[in-house]
């Protein structure tokens, strides 16, 4: 796929963009290099002040910042303009809070003095994906750039104005040039990025295929990288739940960014003595949402970002149900359809689907399903409950509705994911590590946890 703007709401194309000569590529990563000589040494007030100044324009120019995202990838504007105010809160935290998180560490052993310091490894490579294509970023670089470090981007080809505008925000709030750059490649180019000795470490959000090849290119070099992949979020609901509050946190959590996120909640597991009501309650609500223009402020469900994410999710819910799973709602491309303006007849709409009475070893009790589709499974108790949330490939996020606290307990400890959220949704926090195990990934993001992914933590010791 080339490096174009394709509206997915009507499948015109936009505008391409040629990708950087091998010339321009070195010349930008030998820009990062030097820069990062320099700025390594930049005091801590100064990054703050910058970064702050970036909140402060992604503030100012949050309508527009949010247009080219739902241009790009087709995300609600009411979302998208969610996800700028979101970016600011970021730069914010880390602008604040850093310095407190990189001071040196007192410890006591038999030197006269001893400490830890935190110091930055140089230039660090972001590839980043089109879900989210404005946050994914800023929860990389605000603190990958407050601890000293340079970043270079290389962001998903379909959301090439968001990453030319990313480091557009990062210069014009002060950031010397060479500090944050976007690269214009394609995914051909990351493995001899990874080579390049002035490229220090990495990181990936994507799908597990781009984290194999990412981690096999930096095992190689023995360069460190954190993975954020996919994830197959049980959503789990018990008896004694507030269902009310379940139901309607169900939808928000499965259709967020129509469906397509990695912590999205996918399995939804109900306990049997409540999942009739649950059931006729979420599909009365998913027929309510409103579906078309994502640019329309009342619009809730937005195209899918590309024509192949339609047909992989449409092959998949189509497999699904010829392997023995029941069609409640939805389940066909929205194409041509009379519902939508005649403008988004073209786009890639799917419409809130969900899937139940799912058979043991098929395809939707392992996959992936990336967009608006909820599989239901029911489960007669809280054993069955987490044997199924457990027994799957991913381990990003859970959530987990109880009101018995012996469940809650026994939720939080027995869950295997990076994240458990009790009567929540699972959504990241700049004040919480966010990260998975299993195939969703390894290393963590935001939190003075994600600060010290990318820097040297360095032991002195004095006599």
């Amino acid at each position: 796929m080339g490096i174009a703007t394709v509206n997915p709401s009507t499948g015109a194309t936009i505008q391409a963009f040629d990708p950087l000569t091998d010339a321009e590529l070195d010349a930008k990563v030998e820009l990062a290099h030097n820069r990062f000589l320099d700025y390594r040494w930049t005091p801590l007030h100064q990054r703050s002040q910058w970064l702050h100044q970036a909140a402060t324009q992604l503030e100012n120019e949050k309508q527009h910042y949010a247009e080219l995202m739902t241009l790009e990838m087709g995300k609600p504007i009411k979302a998208a303009i969610g996800e700028v105010e979101k970016c600011a809160s970021v730069c914010r935290y880390y602008a604040d809070h850093a310095p407190k998180f990189l001071a040196d560490v007192p410890a006591q052993t038999d030197a006269s003095t001893s400490f830890i310091r935190y110091q930055p490894l140089g230039v660090i490579l972001a590839v980043m994906p089109w879900n989210f294509p404005f946050w994914q970023v800023f929860r990389f670089a605000a603190p990958a750039l407050m601890a000293g470090n340079v970043g270079v981007l290389k962001h998903a080809s379909n959301v090439p104005q968001c990453a030319l505008a990313i480091e557009d925000i990062f210069t014009k709030a002060g950031f010397p040039t060479g500090a944050f750059q976007t690269l214009l490649i394609g995914a051909d180019k990351i493995a001899g990025l990874m080579s390049d000795d002035r490229i220090k470490a990495a990181t990936l959000t994507g799908s597990e295929p781009a984290g194999a090849s990412l981690a096999a290119a930096a095992g190689k070099q023995i360069k460190r990288v954190v993975l954020e992949l996919g994830g197959s979020d049980p959503f789990i609901v018990m008896p004694s739940a507030d269902l009310e509050a379940a139901v309607a946190t169900a939808v928000t959590a499965r259709m967020i960014n129509s469906g397509q996120s990695c912590i999205a909640a996918k399995r939804f597991i109900i306990a049997d003595a409540i999942a009739d009501e649950f059931t006729h309650k979420l599909i009365e609500r998913y027929k309510a949402l409103k579906i078309g223009d994502p640019m329309h402020p009342d619009t809730e469900i937005g195209p899918l970002a590309t024509p192949d994410i339609l047909q992989d999710l449409d092959q998949q819910v189509k497999t699904s149900i010829d392997q023995g799973a029941t069609l409640l709602i939805g389940g066909e491309p929205m194409r041509g359809s009379p519902t939508l303006s005649e403008a988004n007849r073209s786009g890639n709409f799917y419409p809130p689907t969900v899937l139940s009475d799912i058979p043991q070893g098929s395809l939707a009790e392992y996959d992936e399903f990336f967009g608006p589709v909820a599989l239901l499974f029911r489960v007669p108790d809280i054993s069955a409950a987490i044997a199924r949330a457990n027994d799957s490939p991913f381990g990003l996020g859970s959530s987990a509705w109880t009101q018995d606290d012996e469940e809650r307990d026994r939720f939080i400890t027995e869950l295997d994911s990076g994240s458990v959220f009790i009567n929540g949704m699972v959504k990241s926090d700049p004040r919480l590590p966010f990260g998975g195990i299993k195939r969703s990934g390894f290393g963590r993001e935001l939190g003075k946890e994600g600060l010290y992914e990318f820097v040297n933590v360095k032991t002195v010791w004095v006599k």
